[in-house]
């Protein structure tokens, strides 16, 4: 009997021993699949986040560093464009502008069905006299209709012209309504002048085979084909092997390139830390832009 029972205790042992030994292989499996699939999860969200970084478009558009709508191939808002404008049949019969910031000072949209059959001439009247250009209403309608409108609003008065290039790119920068006429520029990195957007933006044109020589003017950008605003600038010397093709041209000077160049002999006071250039020695203040239709 003793035998016996001694039989069944080893049976019971070996069953439970294989009972467990089954249990444990069970969780195994479920842990396996577990980290498994985590892994999975994990590697599709670092998948996820790679592209939202380096895809065009991911990441921050804007520069925080002062000027960041830039004209210089050194500066932070490079004058390689990141963001390709679409190509459009010029002159353009409809024009898109979107909300951008920072906001400098408020104005309305510029019309998005532009006048796009007119001549235009505007008058930059400033306080050591009159600039005129003829603007490229046939090659960049969308530029010169957000150009007129902001020209027309008041949104170029008392602002001053706040950069200038001296060398390989040799351009006077304005249109910033931070840099108002009563504003001291002083190269501040923490500074907003050289930032401000009309609250609005809009693409490129006009840049197949685009040259910059002495007397064009041109948009300046934040670093993307898409991010024109306000501000612009005035070639005074050819920049066009400085500036490749990443500014619309918009307008020529047809009268008082002449004043620009002689503010470009005083030189600047000061240098901007990272966008190059700096503050003419010579103020230009814009006290109003006058357009005619010609």
């Amino acid at each position: 009997m003793a035998g016996k029972n001694e039989r069944q205790r080893r049976q019971a042992r070996e069953k439970y021993r294989r009972q467990q030994e089954l249990r444990t292989a069970r969780q195994r499996q479920v842990r396996k699949r577990w980290l498994t699939g985590f892994s999975a999860v994990v590697a599709a969200g670092l998948i996820a986040a790679l592209l939202v970084v380096f895809l065009p478009g991911g990441g921050t558009k804007k520069p925080s560093a002062s000027p960041s709508k830039s004209p210089s191939a050194s500066a932070s808002a490079s004058a390689s464009a990141t963001t390709s404008a679409a190509t459009v049949a010029e002159p353009a019969h409809h024009c898109t502008y979107t909300t951008a910031s920072p906001l400098a000072k408020k104005v309305s949209l510029p019309p998005t069905t532009p006048d796009y059959s007119a001549g235009y001439q505007a008058t930059i009247n400033t306080n050591l006299g009159p600039i005129t250009v003829n603007l490229l209403n046939d090659k960049a309608t969308c530029t010169v209709n957000s150009f007129v409108h902001l020209a027309q609003a008041g949104f170029f008065n008392n602002t001053q012209c706040h950069r200038l290039l001296t060398s390989g790119i040799y351009v006077l920068q304005c249109g910033d309504a931070y840099a108002t006429s009563a504003a001291k520029l002083d190269c501040s990195n923490t500074s907003n002048i050289g930032t401000g957007t009309p609250g609005y933006e809009y693409a490129s044109e006009n840049l197949t085979n685009a040259k910059y020589p002495a007397g064009t003017v041109a948009m300046a950008n934040g670093g993307t084909a898409t991010s024109n605003g306000s501000q612009f600038f005035i070639v005074y010397k050819d920049s066009s092997s400085g500036l490749g093709t990443s500014y619309t041209p918009f307008a020529t000077v047809s009268s008082g390139l002449d004043i620009v160049q002689n503010v470009a002999k005083d030189g600047y006071s000061c240098t901007y830390p990272q966008a190059g250039g700096g503050v003419p020695k010579k103020k230009v203040i814009i006290d109003s832009v006058t357009i005619k239709k010609t």
